[in-house]
């Protein structure tokens, strides 16, 4: 019986070292920086923001699109992101996967699944994560409060006297793999950033 105990013994050990080692990474995963690198394709009802920023100003009235769109009941928003994160620790920061969703104040925007593998190599590695973007933005559109806070995040990047600041809301949730179980990381990571009109460019 004993010579059975000693194989278990060990396969326990390497199981919860191989726990500990996820945990860690992925608590060196949150402990990263992140910076909004730049943006792709950002369209509204099939159209450009950069269009609808013309003339140091925001207006949804030059998008003939949108208000066709509107009536349609189906506001697209399509483009991506470009996360860059930066790992100052000393450890490995890695997960498996996460779910994100991307906000302005407290409206949900998009939100998806990077279903891929991640690594950020410790004392200042560096990756970047293009996170997709594509939704309908109707009920957003219909609701007058998110339409001025959307509105005025996108005027705050086209006027420059503003003293508004066009804050962008990033949260992730991490999975890390355990044998052949995927255990979602408590919580979200929060990503507050300010973002320029140069991530457009």
């Amino acid at each position: 019986m004993k010579k059975f105990l000693l194989p278990l013994l060990l396969i326990s050990l390497l199981s919860a070292c191989g726990i500990n080692k996820q945990i860690d990474r992925a608590r060196a995963f949150e402990k990263c920086r992140y910076e909004v690198k730049s943006a792709d394709s950002l369209t509204i009802a099939n159209v450009n923001i950069m269009q609808l920023m013309r003339d140091k100003s925001f207006d949804l009235a030059k998008a003939p699109r949108l208000a066709l769109a509107l009536l349609r009941k189906d506001v697209p928003l399509e483009g991506k992101i470009n996360l860059l994160i930066k790992n100052p620790s000393s450890a490995l920061a890695a997960i498996n996967q996460f779910e994100y969703k991307v906000l302005i104040k407290d409206h949900e925007l998009a939100a998806g699944l990077i279903d891929q593998a991640i690594e950020v190599k410790p004392n200042g590695g560096s990756t970047t994560v293009p996170i997709r973007l594509s939704s309908n933005l109707y009920k957003l559109f219909t609701d007058t409060r998110a339409q001025k806070d959307i509105t005025d995040f996108f005027d705050a990047l086209t006027n420059e006297k503003s003293d508004k600041k066009s804050m962008l809301t990033i949260r992730i949730k991490p999975t890390i793999g355990v044998g052949n179980k995927k255990i979602k990381y408590p919580g979200y990571i929060t990503i507050d950033k300010e973002i320029t009109k140069k991530i457009f460019l």
